[in-house]
């Protein structure tokens, strides 16, 4: 494969299986010159797994800013180069996105080699709804923590996030609070030797009693939940109009499937209504 001059290639790494790097992947990673990654030590594993041997420099979250220069320096000199992540596809929540806007500032075209990302692999098995909201590594605080959840809970969106798995029990409780109601999938060490998928309801999921370890993506469910903002006269109307061929029940059932209102809220509107003489 012939690489382009003056092109920053954004290279998708594993995720955990070292099978799961595509064929063009390795092909870019071996024409490159110089690879930039996070942590040497995890790249020149992968890299040493396909015999690949090229120059790594460090790019990372603290030195980022500080290495753009002699990068840029790098492209004038006509180098190629790649940045990979740890793992996964970069710059969802891994350092980048600085590189990439100075490199389009100077020219530099910045070409993509899809892979393998947590994110996506986690939503593909979750069974939620597939219009979703990443978010990548929440808050550590309690307090803004809350304020972030509490903006997110109006979304009826899917919800992705990372969080650090010492840290479970402390989400886990944050979640139940904003998000009472759906579902969660908590995805352990996708693709790796110990994979575990925990699939439970936020409302009667445990604690964990004993730490866990390994990296951990957790997807949120839409909201099932009804919204209770809803025209009432409008809903009224429809109501009268069903229930003069369909049964309480039935009439319920196609409202509900309808109109974002809680069950209970039509329900008990029907019932009004069809006390009622008139009707």
């Amino acid at each position: 494969m012939k690489l382009l001059l003056n092109h920053l290639y954004i290279v998708s790494t594993p995720i955990g299986n070292l099978d799961d790097i595509t064929l063009r992947a390795i092909e870019v990673l071996k024409s490159s010159d110089i690879i930039l990654c996070e942590d040497t030590r995890r790249t020149i594993k992968l890299l040493n797994h396909f015999k690949i041997k090229k120059k790594l420099i460090s790019y990372h979250k603290f030195n980022e800013k500080k290495q753009l220069t002699s990068i840029i320096q790098h492209f004038n000199e006509g180098k190629i180069l790649s940045l990979v992540s740890d793992a996964g596809t970069p710059l969802l929540s891994d350092p980048g996105r600085l590189l990439v806007n100075i490199c389009l500032e100077n020219s530099i075209e910045v070409i993509p080699v899809p892979g393998v990302s947590s994110v996506t692999t986690a939503m593909s098995i979750s069974g939620f709804k597939d219009q979703f909201i990443f978010y990548g590594f929440l808050p550590k605080r309690e307090n803004e923590l809350e304020k972030v959840l509490s903006k997110l809970s109006q979304s009826q969106f899917s919800l992705i996030f990372y969080i650090p798995s010492k840290k479970i029990n402390f989400y886990i409780s944050a979640f139940k609070k904003f998000f009472s109601g759906r579902k969660i999938l908590i995805a352990k060490e996708i693709s790796k030797l110990h994979e575990t998928f925990i699939r439970e309801d936020l409302d009667s999921i445990k604690m964990f009693k004993n730490p866990i370890k390994g990296e951990l993506t957790i997807v949120i469910s839409e909201n099932f939940k009804k919204s209770e903002n809803f025209d009432k006269e409008k809903i009224v109307n429809k109501i009268k109009k069903y229930l003069k061929k369909l049964s309480l029940k039935d009439t319920v059932d196609l409202v509900f499937e309808t109109e974002k209102i809680n069950k209970k809220t039509i329900y008990d509107l029907c019932l009004k209504i069809k006390n009622e003489k008139n009707y």
